[in-house]
């Protein structure tokens, strides 16, 4: 069941995207369309290095990183501090899992919005890994730092027009 009381403190949410540099987004898409991948184009726009995730697409390239199959696969070099699950729920204790026990770099579990797992949370936890559930990293980041406007969001103007 999704909580609605949680709540992080900006600054720790503002420390996180400040901080981290390379993410690695399990379950993100090559279709442009679907959020997974409008949210990974966003976050490469703004400087992070997105390494796709995805079994299905492995091999292949997208925001300039080849598809890595698992986490497991991602070389050490690549130093990523956050992982980024766009999975349902029930799939995340298995990618947590696999990332304390093949990521060195590890700092950050962020689970996307709808998607929560009180389980893989603890056990991340318990491993100093921060954890971030049922928050979009793209929405906060435009949230902290001033581009909620940029994205045609809270414009201050309600219409079903087109301009």
């Amino acid at each position: 069941m999704i909580r609605d009381d949680r709540s992080y403190p900006l600054p720790l949410l503002r420390k996180i995207l400040t901080d981290v540099k390379t993410i690695a987004a399990v379950g993100i898409s090559p279709n442009p369309v679907r959020p997974s991948h409008f949210v990974g184009r966003y976050l490469s726009e703004r400087g992070y290095r997105i390494i796709p995730v995805n079994p299905g697409h492995a091999g292949k390239e997208l925001f300039g990183e080849r598809v890595w199959p698992d986490l497991a696969s991602i070389p050490p070099q690549a130093h990523v501090e956050m992982v980024d699950i766009f999975r349902r729920s029930e799939h995340v204790l298995p990618i947590v899992e696999e990332a304390l026990a093949h990521l060195p770099d590890l700092k950050v579990i962020w689970m996307q919005i709808g998607v929560e797992n009180e389980e893989a949370a603890r056990l991340a936890e318990a491993r100093g890994v921060t954890v971030i559930q049922n928050r979009c990293p793209k929405i906060e980041h435009q949230r902290l730092f001033g581009e909620l406007r940029k994205a045609g969001f809270n414009t201050g103007i309600i219409s079903s027009k087109l301009r």
